[in-house]
């Protein structure tokens, strides 16, 4: 089966959620796993980050974690995903070295180009629908996944609002991945082991 999720995980870590992620990584369709979490103090942050690891090695997933390229450094994730704001990507290149880093472009082609420029290992783009995860975030195009097929040669992510009707459109567009979060962990008639069965 093809790999073509980028999974997020949901804002609080609860107890079954453990068993929950190793079940809908054993469905396959898993790429990447990015651990997002705010507001938390840092040793928990690591203690959580430690487990998540274990599950996903095992499913031979890439973990990545959100903001903190200090945590993703300690743990050794297998990279970091940075937005705009998240300090400056070449310290973060520098610390991570060969590790994968990725990079919010929201829906700017010039932010791409220089993501490009800087190295990063794919670009995300989004929101492309309303999402939960991010009500506030700024609107992304189809069209800019369009260009991107064309003039960006990383894999391009697609963030945001992202469920089993409208994905495919994203991935005509020009999307290797897709992002997924509240549709997995937050849908009111599956459970994330049936949900993510959704992407093929």
């Amino acid at each position: 089966m093809k790999k073509l999720v980028y999974l997020i995980s949901p804002s609080k870590i609860k107890k079954n959620f453990y068993s929950d992620l190793d079940k809908v990584l054993s469905h396959k369709n898993v790429k990447f796993f990015q651990l997002r979490l705010k507001n938390i103090k840092f040793n928990d942050y690591l203690k959580i980050a430690k487990k998540i690891k274990k599950i996903t090695s095992k499913h031979n997933v890439k973990f990545i974690i959100n903001d903190n390229f200090i945590l993703a450094y300690k743990i050794k994730a297998d990279g970091c995903h940075m937005g705009q704001n998240d300090g400056t990507f070449k310290i973060a290149r520098k610390k991570l070295k060969s590790r994968i880093l990725g990079i919010t472009c929201h829906n700017s082609k010039i932010l791409a180009k220089n993501a490009v420029e800087e190295k990063a290992d794919y670009i995300a783009f989004g929101s492309f629908f309303r999402s939960k995860l991010k009500p506030g975030a700024k609107n992304a195009k189809l069209t800019t996944l369009r260009w991107a097929k064309k003039n960006i040669k990383k894999p391009i992510i697609a963030i945001g609002g992202i469920n089993n009707f409208n994905y495919k459109k994203l991935i005509f567009a020009g999307a290797k991945y897709i992002a997924l979060s509240s549709y997995i962990w937050d849908n009111p008639k599956l459970k994330p082991e049936f949900a993510i069965r959704k992407f093929k």
